[in-house]
């Protein structure tokens, strides 16, 4: 099977061979700078990226971190950094161009090594799949509330049209909805779409097309 690759962006020599033993079951890539790193994603995708803060030719990693996602936007990054305050750590985890996880230094190899798994199983692409999936969820879930919703309002019509379709009296609008369970407002737009719909003479309801505030 094909090793997972995964692109470590650290200038540091003996930390990139810590790196080395630690993440011995993937494939690694190295680059040095942020420049280096983007025109190594744009040739090939890794599967996740490992970010150090402090990089050659005095860049930051931090600064690179818009272009990494725009170039690789569903790819997990993992920050690493011993010279980020706390403050700017919670900046690099927020937003759209965000590093998944950020690490200080010196790092602990188990905890990396833990981290990158995590991130290749929960992050990058099932991420956004989790997320069409909720999105679907809440789809399904809205259609069938508003379909709830409208058989419930046929249904309180149906009934409402027997109890007035005969009368000669105004209905009590007040009375129907303490019958119904519903807002005065619910009855008036019920009644208002029986006489579209001619189930009801408009005679029954006078001048629905104007009801009075107090009615509503």
């Amino acid at each position: 099977m094909k090793k997972l690759q995964i692109l470590i962006i650290e200038d540091d020599d003996l930390q990139y061979e810590l790196y080395e033993d630690a993440l011995s079951d993937y494939e690694l890539e190295r680059a040095t700078s942020g420049s280096e790193a983007l025109l190594k994603i744009a040739k090939s995708i890794p599967r996740l990226i490992l970010l150090d803060h402090i990089l050659d030719q005095g860049d930051m990693g931090l600064d690179y971190l818009p272009e990494l996602k725009e170039l690789a936007p569903h790819i997990p990054i993992i920050l690493v950094s011993g010279a980020l305050e706390f403050q700017q750590q919670i900046m690099a985890l927020q937003g759209p161009r965000r590093a998944h996880y950020c690490l200080s230094k010196p790092v602990d190899l188990n905890v990396l090594v833990h981290t990158v798994e995590v991130a290749l199983k929960e992050c990058g692409e099932r991420e956004v799949l989790r997320g069409f999936e909720a999105l679907e969820r809440s789809k399904r879930i809205d259609a069938e509330f508003l379909f709830s919703r409208s058989t419930d309002r046929l249904s309180r019509q149906s009934e409402l049209r027997k109890l007035v379709v005969d009368s000669k009296d105004r209905p009590n609008v007040s009375a129907l909805a303490r019958e119904f369970g519903v807002a005065r407002k619910t009855i008036i737009r019920d009644l208002q779409e029986l006489i579209r719909r001619g189930e009801i003479r408009p005679e029954i309801f006078p001048k629905w097309e104007h009801v009075d505030e107090e009615d509503i």
